[in-house]
């Protein structure tokens, strides 16, 4: 399948100011029911051909980050930060970071505290308001060279931080940053955390939990003064989970307090960067809350797009081969640099 052109908005172009983009995206026929779509890349896409150069970096608070990147002397490079429970080697973390270096990219890709496959050294992990890892990463980026051109491109939980960061950070967002890319991402966390506790969503919602509770499992053995698990069992839900581990590991008073600060719905007015939110209709991790068509129309910077398929990172093309989410990343970011 030859890759679609997609029409991608120019800056002054009078349209811009209510930039709700109409999507040209089609879903394979056999692929258009949002499980489909959302489960199979998920279980069975491989992406060949990357071949990351790992580097660790200190953080103030004496943890570490994993970033994994390729360099090939280029003056562009995207920042790839994945989703809840991901990391840098998931089918679309390595997708994007292929397509944009064919495309004469450099790229990093970004692991959580805990997901890079050995365990941080605190006992905090990541969550969706953690936007200061984000800004360590762009600091160490932009030290190790001065590029000049930065695209941001995130997925589910990856895409809610980097929301997070153009909304709500106090520093100065770097001049390099041109534009962003925020790919099914909730930007209200806590009517997606509900919608996954829904019938019908169990399959994911348990698939992450079992990945939570393991780690936090181990945590307690390294920190069991601050960590009881004796109710872990007990916990099916990610509002419980969240009360329980999520918002006293991360300074937030219970998992409302954590959903109030992780949603960045209500700040994507202030974002100043061009950024698409690219997010299926027929996802099934997303509310009506998590599709900002009235923040959208009222914004010159967010770009809202909603195909009718694809479910929750999924957008297959080719089969599941492909994904049409990194093309149309690469072609909205170029139209900025």
């Amino acid at each position: 399948m030859v890759a679609q052109q997609v029409p991608v908005p120019v800056v002054g172009e009078s349209w811009c100011s209510m930039p709700v983009i109409e999507s040209i995206y089609k879903a394979p026929f056999y692929l258009r029911n949002k499980h489909l779509s959302t489960v199979l890349p998920s279980l069975f896409r491989t992406v060949n051909g990357v071949d990351y150069k790992r580097e660790r970096i200190t953080t103030p608070d004496n943890d570490f980050l994993d970033l994994d990147w390729i360099e090939n002397g280029n003056d562009k490079v995207v920042i790839v930060l994945h989703g809840l429970e991901g990391n840098s080697e998931r089918h679309y973390s390595l997708g994007i970071v292929k397509h944009f270096v064919a495309n004469g990219w450099d790229a990093v890709a970004w692991n959580a505290r805990s997901c890079s496959g050995e365990m941080n050294g605190q006992p905090r992990m990541y969550h969706h308001a953690d936007i200061a890892d984000l800004e360590i990463t762009i600091e160490r980026v932009l030290d190790k060279k001065n590029y000049e051109f930065i695209a941001l491109v995130g997925v589910s939980m990856g895409g809610a931080i980097i929301l997070n960061y153009l909304s709500k950070t106090l520093r100065t967002i770097p001049d390099q940053i041109k534009a962003a890319v925020a790919i099914s991402a909730p930007v209200d966390v806590g009517g997606s955390a509900r919608e996954l506790e829904m019938k019908g969503n169990g399959f994911y919602l348990n698939r992450f939990l079992k990945k939570l509770k393991r780690k936090i499992e181990h945590k307690s053995k390294v920190f069991p003064d601050l960590i009881n698990i004796s109710n872990l069992e007990a916990i099916h839900s990610f509002s419980e989970f969240d009360d329980a581990y999520t918002a006293p590991l991360h300074g937030f008073v219970d998992a409302n307090d954590f959903y109030r600060n992780a949603s960045s719905k209500s700040h994507l007015k202030n974002i100043s960067r061009p950024t698409l939110i690219l997010t299926a209709k027929n996802d099934p991790f997303m509310p009506d809350s998590c599709y900002p068509f009235q923040e959208a129309k009222q914004s010159k910077y967010v770009y809202l797009e909603v195909p009718k398929h694809g479910g929750h990172v999924g957008f297959p093309i080719n089969g599941i081969r492909d994904s049409w989410m990194e093309i149309r990343a690469l072609e909205f970011v170029k139209n900025f640099i």
